[in-house]
């Protein structure tokens, strides 16, 4: 049998291989297979078999061996590598080493324990010369002459005081017996829920949950593909929801994936699965970064082989080798976090809708504030909307108050960090100990440090943004390439000492708490702290506890967690994510503003929200008060529509990067040049410019937009294109499809 072979680590052609006898049986299309490639080894994955090859029989070199007992990739997966590889430009070596462990393409093994125990009992005269003889080997047979089960062997040993030649000598003669038990390393083996009360009964339905399970359950009877885009306010039992449909797919004995935007949300949602289902045998297993090795392996090996038919995770866990797919969830299906910044720069969300397609499975797509992509697929009649339009229990959505920190400022005469609303109603909780939560999206202590002088900013030397001020270690940071020093403490451009910090952080609003709530319990969650392995896990169950009662953050607390005794959230800077050079820009802010808010009042007492802005009139601000997703919706898909940004054309981003500005803007302008006059009726071309972010990591960048209605075919193209340029060296061009930042 001959089979075309895709390499791995670099190798971008695909080679053909002749499979000996031996492996016949082993080989499948998605399998691991070791192969020489010239003079040295490697790995590479099977894509098709019976292939036809590009050179003579005899030339071939045989499969050297088979990694795994279980293919690599699903058929599914193999379809969807195809689809990634060509609609986000991307080789396909770097999509299969994105679907496929680091563990497993190592070939790493599963982890087994040595265990003891008797294989045949002595006669007593065997054993009267076992004692006189050998003491020690009699000890131990009498040891495991009484145990139940076969025992570990360390522990067996340690207790004895033995070592392994007298274990050694009763194996040799065939008294005692070694068995191998595999070791399953399992991720959140302690069903860690944060203190919360995991339901193992599922509770009852109100009507608009129940018209919801009926809805998405007819489309997994029908076993075709469907989309469901669950649009749902927020506390409205959307959860319970997923939950129904994963039950209905296991009933019926195939697999679900539930993806969940931040690693943050995943172990809340294990806990959930793991109560609902472990019960009646159903594993769920983990999928993340953040895992270990042997926790992956070995969840990816459960999946595979079938043993596991349930995957919750971060976007990678799109890739899960689950058998027979039915189901993938995508809860918050909005959050720019499922799109990679890196190569392949896939959107999670997308690919899942894409292997559905594949798998004639179901894709639940679920959010209180959709993306404007996912209405538009409604209005086109692609997906199937259902609504949850209020909250379980009849519970009120939070009071959203809005502060114009204009009027603050005229009051304090000068610029303040919270405001007398928010201090107020912080006291007040405190008061009746309930918790708070207050939600900045910017870490660190302030976000630049400023002359005010000579108007001088500290600006970092390898990329063109403002350093920021972290007071906890008196530093500045650049949070885009890492690079920090020392906070000066005189100007160094002037050497005036009126250098001071400006703009906020979540290190300046916990100093800021401090003053005014001195005895409240604080803790921060960004990336600064949660650089521990669990830290993440440690805090939110303090914070569920009441361990804690004010909790400051950026955006991995701004969405999906559940605290019941949670009444007040804090946007401190409303702006942040309004004016940065983003079509998007509005449409983050009002789902920002809206998920946010619905972390209160989610128990039984009622929530409210204070949100502090300087420009108060905004529409997405606006719209957030009122909790008018229609009323957004509309108006942003109107202003889209008119100016024909997506979801009304689709756009790729192509970004040009190199040490020298004048040779990157010169390419970029040949290329702009180049691609006009060969596509220049199928797409509208917008540039070349400097990149927002000029320069990062020592890089210049420039950016050319694609706006186009025919994707597919505009990437191949531009892909074939870049193969007739012999691009320099120093100079880098990434396409980025359906790009989520602009920046």
């Amino acid at each position: 049998m001959i089979v075309a072979v895709q390499p791995l680590a670099g190798f971008e052609k695909l080679l053909h291989y002749r499979v000996p006898e031996s492996l016949v049986d082993a080989v499948r299309a998605g399998s691991l297979v070791r192969i020489s490639i010239g003079h040295r080894h490697g790995i590479g994955l099977v894509l098709e078999l019976n292939a036809l090859p590009d050179v003579p029989l005899e030339k071939l070199k045989p499969i050297a061996a088979v990694l795994h007992e279980f293919p690599a990739l699903t058929p599914d997966l193999l379809g969807l590598a195809r689809w990634m590889s060509s609609y986000y430009a991307a080789r396909m070596d770097s999509v299969l080493e994105t679907m496929i462990p680091g563990a497993v393409r190592a070939g790493a093994r599963l982890k087994h324990d040595k265990y003891l125990a008797v294989a045949r009992a002595l006669t007593p005269e065997e054993h009267a010369a076992l004692v006189r003889k050998a003491p020690k080997q009699a000890k131990l047979y009498d040891f495991l002459q009484q145990q139940f089960r076969p025992v570990k062997k360390s522990l067996v040993l340690h207790r004895l005081g033995a070592t392994a030649a007298v274990a050694n000598a009763l194996l040799k003669h065939g008294v005692i017996r070694e068995e191998l038990h595999h070791v399953e390393r399992v991720a959140y083996a302690d069903n860690w829920s944060g203190g919360e009360v995991v339901a193992t009964r599922p509770p009852e339905l109100n009507p608009e949950q129940a018209a919801v399970v009926a809805s998405v359950g007819a489309s997994l009877e029908q076993r075709k593909f469907a989309v469901h885009l669950l649009n749902g306010v927020t506390g409205s039992g959307k959860t319970e929801v997923y939950l129904r449909a994963v039950e209905a797919v296991l009933a019926a004995g195939s697999s679900a994936i539930y993806l969940v935007p931040e690693v943050a949300l995943t172990p809340q949602t294990v806990a959930r699965l793991r109560g609902r289902f472990e019960a009646a045998g159903h594993k769920t297993v983990v999928w993340h970064s953040h895992l270990s090795e042997g926790e992956r392996l070995d969840g990816w090996t459960a999946l595979a082989s079938g043993q596991a038919r349930v995957v919750v995770g971060a976007r990678s866990a799109v890739f899960a080798p689950v058998q027979d797919l039915r189901l993938i969830v995508v809860d918050e299906e909005h959050e720019p976090a499922y799109k990679q910044d890196e190569t392949p720069r896939y959107h999670g969300r997308d690919v899942a809708v894409y292997r559905a397609k594949l798998a004639h499975a179901v894709c639940l797509l679920g959010s209180a504030t959709p993306s404007l992509e996912s209405i538009a697929n409604v209005r086109a009649g692609k997906y199937v909307q259902d609504r949850l339009t209020k909250r379980v229990d009849d519970k009120k959505l939070p009071d959203i108050q809005i502060v114009d920190m204009r009027i603050e400022v005229m009051r304090t005469r000068g610029l303040t960090t919270l405001s007398r609303l928010l201090v107020d109603h912080m006291h007040q909780r405190f008061a009746r100990k309930e918790q708070t939560i207050l939600f900045i999206n910017r870490r660190g202590y302030s976000s630049s440090m400023q002359c005010r002088k000579c108007g001088h900013v500290e600006e970092c030397p390898h990329c063109s943004v403002a350093m920021t001020y972290h007071r906890a270690d008196e530093t500045l940071k650049c949070h885009l390439c890492g690079h920090q020093r020392g906070a000066p403490a005189v100007c160094p451009a002037c050497a005036a000492p009126e250098i001071r910090w400006r703009g906020l952080g979540t290190q300046r609003v916990e100093e800021a708490v401090r003053r005014v709530l001195p005895r409240a319990r604080l803790e921060r969650m960004d990336a600064d702290t949660m650089a521990k392995k669990h830290r993440f896990r440690q805090i939110l169950g303090d914070f569920r506890a009441g361990k804690i009662d004010i909790l400051i953050g950026t955006q991995m607390i701004g969405k999906g967690l559940d605290f019941p005794n949670v009444t007040l959230v804090g946007l401190i800077d409303a702006d942040l994510s309004m004016h940065v050079p983003d079509f998007r820009a509005n449409e983050r802010t009002f789902q920002l503003l809206v998920q946010v808010a619905g972390r209160a009042g989610r128990g039984d007492r009622a929530g409210e929200v204070v949100v502090q802005t300087f420009t108060p009139q905004a529409d997405a601000i606006q719209f957030a008060k009122k909790s008018d997703f229609d009323g957004f919706a509309e108006a942003e898909l109107t202003m889209r529509k008119n100016f024909a940004y997506p979801p009304y054309r689709h756009l790729i981003h192509h970004i040009f990067r190199g040490p020298n500005p004048e040779k990157i803007m010169f390419f970029a302008q040949q290329w702009a040049k180049k691609v006009e006059t060969t596509l220049g009726g199928e797409i509208e071309i917008r540039g070349p410019s400097p990149a927002p972010i000029e320069k990062v990591k020592d890089e210049y960048r420039f950016q050319i937009w694609y706006f186009t209605q025919r994707t597919a075919k505009v990437v191949a193209e531009l892909v074939k294109l870049q193969q007739t340029i012999e691009w320099p060296a120093d100079v880098t061009q990434v396409l980025d499809v359906d790009p989520m930042s602009l920046v």
